[in-house]
């Protein structure tokens, strides 16, 4: 017995010192090619301590958001915005002891002004569905004010499209098939359906990447595909189109987008067959004839010259030919990868855009024509609600939903290693999220929301939320104080054309 022990002991010991040896020499290598190398400055002054560089900003990320960011502080979400969302999607206790986290005297916030006569529960109502699509064949009665917003399949893995479909069928919402095409796990749920015609087209082209008819009437036969949303831009990227690797490129991912499999696929940054109004409202017209069924575009606003110069050809031509409905998202929006600078610095805030875009719609006699859309880190009650006050028909979100799938906001979307098997394609990753588990989630995210936006409105004295009015709340300025939203945005537009007349 001794004999073993003593072996044993050995045997341990000759390991750690091979390791040592192996660890010595590992770092002499390290050591020699920093020192040689020229590429990183770091390396080559600190060589083996300067790689922890690497490490840290890697592991930096995690440790901001588990252990030393504030509740409020973190972006793109921060922990209190997230913390909801996940309490929400697991149907928990969403209540909050001893006094809100959040800075009421930031400017930007959004207060509500209660009434003492808040609205009673028997007085109470739901939200009714809203007829999308006045002029069409076969128009959309929307039933929710909360829906699921862009997220092609390839973005997003095969359980978490198929657990957002599932659950959108539950809850009662539509979910839009991003710019990637209509997939048989987008169907999978059962739910409404809004097909996204990107730049590329993908679904809807011919081989030579332009829309199809052909495919486009198929795909409006589909009864779950309610809309078509024609993509201008997005809040993430304005203005800029892609390049999907070959390798990424799946037979699969071939088939649906109508491409060809290993090649690379390009989406040019805008429609090449939309260059002005009139393009644009042919290409609506168009895509409505075919369909049958209504037909509207997205768009992050910039400039909004070219909105009073599509509103004034719409009157021209009749309110028939408008869109049926405007996606607008906001500069906030976000997106699995885009260049930092269309991110940080191009593009309107939802805040903005959204009560210039209501106005204008007012201003040209469309508001009652066209519905709106809004969209852009509207994830909680707070931000709904101040949406539909300010004019908003409908909200979308996709980071909310992606929350209540298990995301952890690691910010990996782009790098095929998200932990939470939302954006990947790893096998083993996408192993953890449970479709049937998660379409629950999806459903209780979206329930709870609904509810707590009918909170809010029941406190300000309104049956339900579209009953908001910009009237109901205010939001804090540069001095501190806050102002009502119905004087900072008081509705008064006036078209360019009369402004120079």
């Amino acid at each position: 017995m001794d004999q073993f022990a003593i072996l044993i002991l050995d045997v341990v010991v000759i390991g750690l010192g091979l390791l040592l040896l192996a660890g010595i020499v590992t770092v002499g290598v390290m050591y020699y090619v920093d020192k040689h190398q020229t590429q990183h400055t770091i390396r080559r002054n600190f060589p083996v301590l300067g790689r922890f560089r690497y490490f840290f900003e890697y592991i930096g990320e995690f440790f901001r958001q588990y252990f030393f960011a504030m509740d409020r502080e973190e972006l793109p979400f921060n922990r209190a915005q997230r913390s909801w969302a996940y309490r929400a999607a697991k149907n928990v206790d969403n209540t909050v002891a001893f006094g809100s986290s959040r800075d009421i005297h930031k400017p930007g916030a959004v207060i509500f002004l209660n009434t003492p006569y808040p609205t009673l529960k028997e007085d109470a109502v739901e939200s009714p569905p809203l007829q999308v699509g006045m002029y069409c064949e076969k128009p959309f009665y929307a039933k929710s004010i909360v829906n699921i917003s862009g997220m092609s399949f390839g973005a997003l893995s095969r359980p978490a499209v198929e657990a957002l479909s599932a659950g959108a069928q539950v809850a009662g919402c539509w979910m839009n098939t991003g710019e990637g095409g209509l997939s048989p796990y987008h169907l999978s749920g059962g739910c409404d359906i809004v097909f996204q015609i990107g730049t590329a087209k993908y679904g809807v082209r011919d081989e030579h990447g332009q829309l199809s008819d052909v495919k486009l009437k198929k795909i409006a036969g589909i009864d779950q595909v309610r809309m078509f949303e024609i993509k201008l831009s997005q809040g993430a990227k304005p203005g800029k189109g892609g390049i999907l690797p070959g390798e990424k490129v799946t037979p699969e991912i071939a088939e649906i987008r109508g491409i060809k499999a290993g090649e690379d696929s390009i989406s040019p940054n805008r429609h090449p067959d939309i260059n002005s109004p009139s393009h644009l409202l042919d290409m609506i017209d168009r895509v409505r004839s075919v369909t049958g069924k209504p037909v509207g575009i997205k768009f992050v606003l910039g400039s909004h010259a070219w909105l009073d110069e599509l509103f004034a050809e719409i009157n021209h031509r009749g309110e028939e030919s408008a869109p049926d409905f405007i996606t607008l998202d906001g500069a906030e929006g976000g997106t699995g990868a885009a260049p930092m600078p269309l991110m940080d610095s191009v593009g309107l805030s939802l805040k903005e855009s959204l009560p210039l875009v209501v106005d204008m719609l007012k201003a040209f006699g469309l508001r009652d024509r066209v519905r709106v859309i809004a969209s852009g880190k509207l994830i909680n009650p707070t931000d709904v609600a101040w949406a539909i006050a300010v004019g908003a028909d409908f909200t979308v979100t996709a980071r909310g939903f992606m929350f209540a799938l298990g995301c952890i906001q690691a910010l990996q979307c782009n790098r095929n290693t998200c932990p939470s098997g939302v954006t990947t394609h790893d096998p083993d990753l996408q192993e953890g999220l449970n479709p049937q588990d998660k379409s629950v989630r999806v459903a209780s995210y979206h329930q709870h929301l609904i509810n707590e936006v009918g909170v809010i409105a029941h406190s300000c004295g309104a049956r339900e939320p579209r009953e908001l009015r910009r009237h109901h709340s205010q939001m804090v300025t540069a001095s501190g104080l806050s102002e009502n939203l119905a004087v900072l945005y008081p509705g008064n537009y006036v078209p360019l054309r009369e402004k120079a007349d």
